[in-house]
């Protein structure tokens, strides 16, 4: 008598939704996540003279140069130079954490080859890292702010929000660039003139009001005019944002990361052969 077989049989026609395997992998690997962020954390700062004081260092020595050569067209601004690194510190966040990604992938290639890891560890453990540096470019900042005599107020303690907002749209934007940079080599040093253009886009440097009114409009149509904006509320300006403030750049995080998430899952299975 034949005995029937209970080896394993893989289905394709029965797969779950591979967005939704990669993110219960991804859990699963949440260890991996963590030791590539403190590997990232402690390559960067091991052999620095300054260590970790640079990533303090560098927002601030960056801002006395845009505020000493922007402030004769926008210093009619109050406090202009805590204005100017509360924007540069979550855009150089954001420009930083979406170009990890796609180091990271490329630099994993190899590694898809040989074992089997979720493909967007690479992406998330880039925005763990950038988060880390984004902590700690917060000191020269509150510095900055209380030398300039902005009260700091409770609100500061909402900082978490916006900082959230902006990694799960940096994570969205990268999750997009990299599945394109696996396919089409240029696309990285595209990206790169990309973002360089998307920083005068943004109100890092100037204030909405200095643009003509027909200007203005099309700012607000960038995400990070409303992700940039909702940081500056709570450290800055000191106050609580509004609902509207809140939902619309939730809306622009959660939007950008699901596309992303969708978009990078449905191709991740090509990307051993690619890179």
């Amino acid at each position: 008598m034949n005995k029937i077989s209970t080896a394993p049989v893989y289905d394709s026609a029965r797969r779950v939704s591979p967005a939704l395997e990669e993110l219960k992998a991804l859990f699963q690997y949440n260890n991996l996540v963590l030791q590539m962020v403190r590997r990232d954390i402690l390559t960067r700062y091991k052999r620095s003279i300054l260590g970790v004081a640079w990533t303090m260092l560098n927002p601030l020595g960056t801002t006395l140069v845009l505020a000493f050569v922007f402030s004769s067209v926008f210093g009619s601004t109050v406090n202009y130079a805590a204005y100017v690194l509360s924007g540069l510190i979550a855009w150089t966040f954001f420009s930083q954490a979406t170009n990890a990604c796609i180091v990271n992938l490329v630099w994993g290639g190899s590694l898809l080859r040989r074992i089997y890891v979720p493909r967007t560890v690479f992406a998330v453990s880039s925005m763990g890292t950038g988060l880390v540096n984004f902590t700690l470019s917060l000191v020269p900042l509150i510095l900055v702010i209380l030398v300039s005599g902005i009260p700091l107020t409770l609100n500061a303690l909402l900082l978490p929000i916006p900082m959230l907002f902006l990694a799960m749209f940096a994570l969205g934007v990268g999750l997009i660039v990299s599945n394109l940079a696996i396919f089409f080599a240029d696309i990285a040093e595209m990206y790169a003139i990309v973002l360089t253009a998307w920083m005068y886009l943004s109100p890092v440097i100037y204030t909405i009001e200095t643009l003509p009114p027909q200007y203005q409009q099309l700012l607000k149509l960038n995400p990070m005019y409303h992700l940039i904006n909702l940081f500056r509320a709570v450290i800055y300006e000191g106050r609580t944002p509004t609902l509207n403030e809140f939902l619309i750049s939730g809306g622009i995080a959660l939007s950008t990361l699901l596309v992303g998430w969708l978009v990078f899952t449905k191709k991740s299975d090509e990307f051993a052969y690619r890179v």
